[in-house]
């Protein structure tokens, strides 16, 4: 209680003790915020290909055939809960007088794809639908989906989209100018014959998945249409990928083993391939697909966290300051307790107790700061937006078209620890100083 005490009484006291408090909570808001922006961008960016794409993504070196045979014994399997095939190709297209686009093509199952990723929430027209996504539309035309900045492009000053223009496509032509290449075995040699196609789709839906690199790119259609448009002398289906969702829980390590001894029979025994055909086949989580981006994001933080955490450590050394210059202004208290019989580790717990009490307070602050400043980064950014107009975010720079904001507890709890680390031994040497304190010097002329 002796202790508590002091404490309480040196903080009413020496109002600059709270300059202490002030630079803790500063240097642990910092921390928490630039952590949790960094580890909440990292985080979106792995949803954002796991909902893309699924799991685990196989790709094969070339297209090939029988693929829903190999998704029925994918689904056999313990590890996947759901599969889905991707045809895809590139091509131009075309919107209208001027409006030419450079697209990458997907072939796509609308119902099958839902079950593997979250593709449904991203439709605009048929998300809130109480049936599966489809392609269908009126008059037994082809329907497609094209990425919502394929259409048109967000506001340069308020990075939305206009949905006014978008609503307007719905409905709508669009002309795809795709192809294929063939080969042709001669006599001679073995010569390549690029065949140009052109598909005509009415747009059915508009993918809005809030990354803009996979807004601004692609357009989906049927796999069995564009089959059939780009490979038309093909009487197997055919794909090049497949996307695959795995059951909740499932040990990583062990479902991609099962995959590729799935694949490895498959195409041994049904596809007849040669061992370096299926060698080369590419079988990853949509996590491992991102890895060396995802490295580079981890050094960008770690670097940024060392340089604020070297500009956070002035903060010792501004507690060491303020509380020495409290030893050498309450020498008289310190002698009184030393003269009742306190020996010097329990001076030296007293100040150093206080260095982790003003760590605490500071540190708690500091928290809920981090905690508003993160959470409410948003819509800071639109403020300034609105009263400098300046624009700090666009989705086309930096993908995403919000911040992601959320709270990284564990590191939360490691910089709090850190902070109030920091000030104990901060006071560690002051503490010192008052532990060697000599009463009968101070107090021979009281």
């Amino acid at each position: 209680m002796l202790k508590l005490f002091l404490w309480l009484r040196y903080l009413h006291k020496k109002k600059i003790a709270f300059l202490s408090i002030t630079a803790v909570a500063l240097s642990v808001s910092l921390l928490i915020a630039v952590a949790s922006l960094f580890t909440s961008y990292i985080h979106a960016f792995k949803k954002a290909a796991a909902d893309t794409m699924g799991d685990v993504v196989l790709t094969a070196p070339i297209k090939f055939a029988k693929y829903p045979l190999f998704i029925e014994r994918l689904e056999q399997t313990s590890a996947v809960k759901a599969a889905t095939a991707i045809l895809s190709a590139e091509g131009l297209l075309h919107l209208g007088k001027g409006k030419v686009r450079a697209v990458q093509i997907w072939g796509i199952e609308p119902a099958r794809r839902a079950k593997v990723t979250d593709y449904k929430q991203f439709l605009l027209k048929q998300k809130d639908s109480p049936g599966e996504p489809t392609f269908e539309v009126r008059n037994s035309r082809i329907g497609g989906f094209t990425g919502i900045a394929v259409i048109t492009e967000p506001n340069e000053k308020t990075d939305e989209y206009d949905f006014h223009t978008i609503d307007q496509m719905f409905g709508q032509q669009a002309v795809l100018t795709t192809g294929t290449v063939i080969e042709d075995r001669g006599q001679k040699n073995l010569t390549y014959d690029f065949k140009r196609r052109t598909i005509s789709f009415v747009i059915a839906d508009v993918v809005f998945t809030g990354v803009y690199d996979i807004d601004k790119r692609f357009i989906y259609l049927p796999i069995e249409e564009l089959q059939r448009r780009i490979f038309p002398n093909e009487n197997e289906p055919v794909a090049d990928q497949i996307q695959i969702k795995l059951v909740s829980g499932t040990d990583t390590e062990a479902a991609l083993a099962q995959i590729r001894g799935a694949w490895e029979v498959f195409a041994a025994e049904q596809l007849q391939w040669a061992p370096h055909l299926i060698r080369y086949t590419d079988i990853q989580t949509s996590e491992q697909m991102q890895s060396k981006y995802i490295a580079a994001l981890l050094q960008q933080m770690g670097v940024l966290l060392v340089i604020f955490g070297v500009v956070s450590f002035s903060v010792i050394v501004l507690i060491f300051c303020i509380f020495y210059m409290i030893v050498i202004t309450r020498q008289r208290d310190i002698a009184i307790i030393k003269s009742c019989g306190a020996a010097s580790s329990s001076v030296i717990f007293i100040f150093v107790g206080f260095g982790a009490f003003v760590g605490l307070v500071g540190s708690g602050i500091g928290a809920v700061l981090g905690y508003i400043f993160t959470k409410n980064i948003n819509a800071m950014e639109q403020w300034i937006r609105i009263l400098f107009g300046l624009k700090l975010w666009k989705s086309s720079v930096y993908m995403f078209s919000r911040i992601p904001n959320e709270i990284n507890w564990p590191w939360a709890s490691w910089i709090v620890l850190f902070a109030v680390a920091a000030a104990a031994i901060g006071a560690l040497i002051p503490a010192i100083v008052a532990a060697r304190t000599r009463p009968v010097e101070i107090l021979r002329y009281e």
